[in-house]
């Protein structure tokens, strides 16, 4: 029976729904016989942005010849994807809603697998924000503290209505993170989210395990992947950020690690998969 989970989140733009094959391979191959107590889950809400963005993409395209294609269709389909997130996502069933739901809907099948597995999270860009404010929006509620948009402004209508029962009390704690060890971020943007907000509105979610660790992986070169810790003191005390090269020991590094597509590169990237290997290590352990 697995004893650690990991879960991923992937980010921005026009992303394959096996996106995290590669990176459980190598983990499954480092990891070895410890592999066997690793749930390997991946989250994927691509397809509740796609449709909309293919259909308005196929209005423009059929309507003007525009030039840059590969880089308009990268801007619709990455920066729409974070516009609609954050759009109207108060309202009963936004994207926001949505999104949130697909990742209470991998954490508790690994609930129902091994009610006592410790989580690790793996998030991506834009995933990064995703599941951050998965997270805080769980949390708050935990705490009976008003939540105004996703899953967690009514855990419970929300888990009636699709899951046709109210969630027990411990699934409502594993479901807010209650048993996560770590987050790893990479590429992570949640700066471009809360640049605007004051200083003091800046906080991030609370340590949800004794043991809790934050590691964010960002590429200097990476326009799209910031640092966390100067966003605020809370931060600061919670978040270890580290700098690395993403293209670096790639077949095309001229190409990537030095120019912001090495946004793509993290999760081949052998510092990023030792990172989350060591995580999962100290999680089944």
């Amino acid at each position: 029976m697995p004893q650690a989970a990991l879960l991923t989140v992937h980010g921005m733009g026009e992303t394959p729904r096996d996106y995290a094959t590669s990176i459980f391979g190598n983990l499954h191959g480092r990891l070895g016989t410890l592999a066997a107590g690793v749930d390997f889950r991946s989250v994927y809400y691509q397809d509740i942005l796609k449709p909309n963005q293919e259909t308005v993409w196929a209005r423009v395209n059929s309507a003007t010849k525009l030039h840059y294609d590969d880089l308009r269709r990268f801007l619709l389909f990455g920066f729409g994807d974070a516009a609609g997130l954050e759009n109207r996502k108060e309202i009963d069933g936004s994207v926001y809603e949505l999104a949130q739901a697909a990742i209470a809907r991998q954490l508790l099948g690994v609930y129902r697998n091994a009610p006592g597995s410790a989580v690790v999270f793996l998030a991506q860009s834009l995933g990064c924000q995703v599941l951050s404010s998965y997270i805080y929006d769980a949390q708050k509620a935990l705490a009976g503290l008003p939540v105004l948009a996703g899953i967690w402004k009514d855990v419970d209508a929300w888990s009636m209505r699709t899951l046709g029962h109210r969630l027990t009390a411990d699934e409502r704690r594993f479901l807010a993170g209650a048993s996560c060890t770590a987050f790893v971020t990479t590429g992570c943007n949640i700066p471009i989210f809360v640049a605007a907000h004051r200083t003091m509105d800046i906080k991030p979610i609370a340590r949800p395990t004794p043991g809790f660790e934050w590691i964010n992986i960002y590429d200097p070169d990476d326009a799209l992947g910031w640092p966390l810790q100067p966003l605020s003191p809370e931060y600061a005390a919670l978040v270890d950020d580290r700098a690395i090269n993403a293209g670096q020991g790639m077949v095309n590094w001229i190409l990537k690690s030095w120019n912001p597509m090495s946004h793509t590169a993290y999760w081949n990237d052998a510092q990023v998969i030792a990172v989350v290997e060591q995580m999962l290590q100290r999680a089944a352990g």
